[in-house]
């Protein structure tokens, strides 16, 4: 007998207004807390695009042509655009000075680090009196006051610039080159061990000098790029700098477990454990490849593996879903529409904590005009406007990140709601997987006390899949309401009967059910 029950959840009259929760009184740092409970809602943003303005639609921003480049102070007016989605933390891709000399892009990229005490002057509004530093300021300050926290990103290695300045910072190749790390050709390899296997304290005080510059401005954490080629006696010492004077600083890896190391030749890998031992609160969580997965079991192994780290720590370490970050393609383009309600969904419903790309939410390609072509104008030694296919561009002066599907604005805000009307079970509740005849359909709930999110997905990306997912104690009587679903289950003693389309996502809400 089918029976589903309206939904009527308390949410769609509550319609939760999302900027109602910033903090009336001084702003005071609690993004540690926020994080390791699984309570951030991550939005990463590169300051050089958010607020840029392409008058001609041409993808690329030049100023000589009246187009107007992305600033501090031309980001503010767009945080309340923030509010309204639900987010409750900014990531700032690298906002520190970059490198000129063999470059990538025309304005160089984010993660070419050319100064350790220097903002990026690209992301100074020129028509104003203000340093950089004091407009970075501005900027956090108003974000703070709206109720963000803020990470920022720092690189891992510097700007081929930088080698030829401070080359005592960098390891030496047999001819006496600083080390071009795997293909990353525009930034060479810092030295963390001197000759003598000590390690280089000078390469830490400079890290400690960044972290300073940073936390002077108001930022609440870093995100820490490649951080796993650093062993953890440096990340002790750096982070252990930065807790001195904040201790709700929050430090996140991008490492992850089955990560190889991508400098063997010349340097250890730090794992994930002994990251998080050195002090950093979290790590990526090994997303990155998600589109591959094609079995259930597949998405459980990474589920479980990130739990099992986390219970190591008691459940003081946690993860940032990498789902769909300025590494992989975009989203609309792997999978389409489909895809990305499921990328959306499973950010909602897994224990972690969700992180979106400028431009997700309206569905950018990140496909530009511009796409490694001579370029006009240049701010570095390259001519051409380097980016890598269907990925959000760090190396150009690029237009505001935002596609065409105008409509999955309102499927984001649809379920951002749903994360905050049952965050006691989605950030609360424990994860418990689910029994399914068809191994290419995931079930999990998420569950506390009597009450259940129940999450179902079919992975293959081409064919429809039958399917039976199997719940002890379900009755035909049992309130099972439909949080997101196209065509409604058969509810039977035991079991719901469903047929998913490819990469389809359904999402229940369980009551009065023991499982």
């Amino acid at each position: 007998m089918k029976r589903i029950f309206t939904w009527v959840l308390g949410f769609a009259v509550l319609l939760v207004n999302f900027s109602s929760v910033a903090l009336a009184q001084e702003y005071k740092n609690d993004l540690r807390d926020l994080f390791i409970g699984n309570k951030s809602v991550i939005y990463a943003l590169n300051i050089r695009s958010f607020g840029a303005k392409d008058l001609n639609g041409d993808d690329i921003i030049n100023p000589l042509e009246g187009d107007e480049a992305g600033t501090f102070l031309n980001a503010i007016p767009r945080l309340k655009e923030l509010s309204k989605l639900g987010i409750n933390t900014i990531y700032l891709l690298p906002i520190t000075k970059t490198g000129k000399l063999k470059a990538l892009g025309t304005a160089g990229s984010l993660y070419a680090l050319d100064s350790f005490d220097r903002l990026n002057p690209q992301l100074d509004d020129k028509n104003n009196p203000l340093s950089v530093e004091q407009e970075a300021k501005m900027f956090i300050d108003e974000a703070h006051k709206l109720g963000f926290r803020v990470i920022v990103d720092i690189p891992s290695c510097g700007s081929y610039d930088m080698s030829l300045e401070k080359p005592d910072l960098f390891i030496k190749d047999k001819n006496s080159n600083a080390v071009v790390p795997v293909d990353w050709t525009d930034v060479r390899l810092f030295k963390v061990y001197n000759d003598d296997k000590s390690l280089n304290e000078e390469l830490v005080q400079n890290y400690q000098v960044m972290i300073k510059m940073l936390q002077d401005i108001g930022v609440d954490g870093i995100r820490a790029d490649v951080a796993a080629i650093k062993p953890y006696e440096f990340w002790k010492k750096v982070i252990d700098y930065a807790r001195m004077s904040d201790p709700q600083f929050l430090f996140i890896a991008e490492a992850c477990t089955s990560w190889t190391n991508p400098i063997k030749q010349w340097g250890n890998y730090t794992p994930v454990p002994k990251l998080l031992e050195a002090g950093f609160d979290g790590y990526y969580g090994d997303w990155a490849n998600f589109s591959d997965f094609t079995r259930a079991k597949d998405l459980y192994k990474r589920i479980n593996s990130d739990l099992k780290i986390s219970k190591q720590f008691d459940d003081k370490k946690t993860t940032m879903a990498s789902f769909a970050t300025h590494d992989q393609q975009s989203v609309i383009v792997r999978g389409g529409v489909p895809l990305w309600e499921m990328i959306t969904w499973l950010n909602i419903t897994l224990p972690l904590n969700p992180y979106f790309l400028d431009g997700y939410v309206s569905g950018d390609t990140y496909i530009y005009r511009y796409e490694n072509k001579k370029a006009k104008y240049s701010n570095t030694d390259d001519d051409y406007y380097f980016v890598h296919r269907a990925k959000f561009d760090i190396f150009n002066f690029s237009r505001r990140p935002d596609g065409n599907y105008r409509e999955l604005k309102e499927k984001f805000v649809k379920a951002m709601k749903f994360k905050y009307w049952a965050k006691s079970i989605l950030v609360e509740g424990k994860y418990k997987e689910l029994s399914t005849n068809n191994p290419s359909v995931f079930a999990f709930a998420r569950k506390n006390g009597d009450d259940a999110v129940i999450v179902i997905g079919n992975l293959n990306k081409e064919h429809s899949a039958e399917v039976n997912v199997y719940i002890r104690n379900l009755k035909e009587t049992s309130f099972v309401s439909p949080v997101k679903m196209e065509e409604a289950p058969l509810v039977k003693r035991g079991k719901m009967q469903l047929r998913l389309k490819p990469y389809e996502i359904q999402v229940y809400m369980l009551n009065k059910v023991n499982f």
